[in-house]
């Protein structure tokens, strides 16, 4: 997926709104204002940033060595690093679900219904 697809399946999503929060090089994608991707705009080739369950994480890392790797500037356990053109599109948009689920989960139960409600 290249950077517009990424950007694009990601404000699909509810209750995402983007920011740059890290300044104009790091795209940010938060959920009810909870951070579940990154994106460095200014890398080749591109990078999204995703949160992962740890178990997983390791067996992404081993299985696509080198295409997803520890997140940069994040914590190696709970975040992987992924070439988000060098993966197949389907795995990426489940990537970023994940991500996505993870961060919802950990949620308040009040912000959690607040998401439910949103249109």
């Amino acid at each position: 997926m290249d950077i517009e697809a990424c950007r694009d399946y990601c404000l699909s999503l509810r209750g995402v709104t983007e920011e740059l929060p890290f300044g104009p090089d790091n795209l940010v994608f938060k959920v009810m204002g909870k951070m579940f991707a990154l994106i460095s705009l200014d890398s080749v080739p591109l990078h999204i940033s995703l949160k992962c369950d740890p178990d997983r994480a390791i067996e992404l890392r081993e299985e696509y060595d080198g295409l997803i790797t520890g997140a940069y500037h994040m914590s190696k356990v709970h975040w992987n690093g992924v070439q988000a053109e060098a993966i197949p599109p389907g795995l990426l948009k489940e990537l970023i679900d994940h991500s996505y689920e993870l961060v919802v989960k950990g949620m308040t139960k009040k912000l959690q219904q607040e998401l439910k409600d949103l249109e």
